[in-house]
């Protein structure tokens, strides 16, 4: 299982972008694909179950009103592990759906069946 950093997701993200720009998925597209990503991996058939969690946990973490303390505490500092939260999450989500979109497209053209020895 492949584990995102933060260097990774900095660096989805940026590719992301400039992809967006060379005839790549545009940032819509794979806002599009966010939904059904969920869908194939919560009914089992996309293998990205622990990246979707930490996504979740990442998306609670900054709507969680118990962060909340340390912006009160110590103001901007307080805003800094957000800012970390946020770019990995928006670099694990581009990341992910570009890897799902690619998925989906294999998937296409896959003929479903059984393999038979000969």
């Amino acid at each position: 299982m492949a584990r995102l950093g933060r260097r990774a997701a900095l660096t989805a993200l940026w590719s992301a972008i400039r992809a967006s720009h060379r005839g790549g998925p545009s940032l819509g597209q794979r806002l599009a694909a966010l939904p059904r990503m969920v869908g194939a991996t919560l009914s089992g058939r996309y293998d990205g179950k622990a990246r979707v969690f930490g996504m979740v946990l990442a998306l609670l973490y900054i709507v969680s009103p118990i962060d909340l303390v340390p912006e009160a505490l110590f103001s901007v500092f307080g805003l800094v592990d957000d800012s970390f939260v946020v770019l990995w999450l928006a670099g694990a989500v581009l990341s992910e759906t570009e890897r799902f979109m690619v998925w989906e497209r294999r998937r296409v053209q896959t003929i479903p069946g059984r393999a038979r020895a000969r």
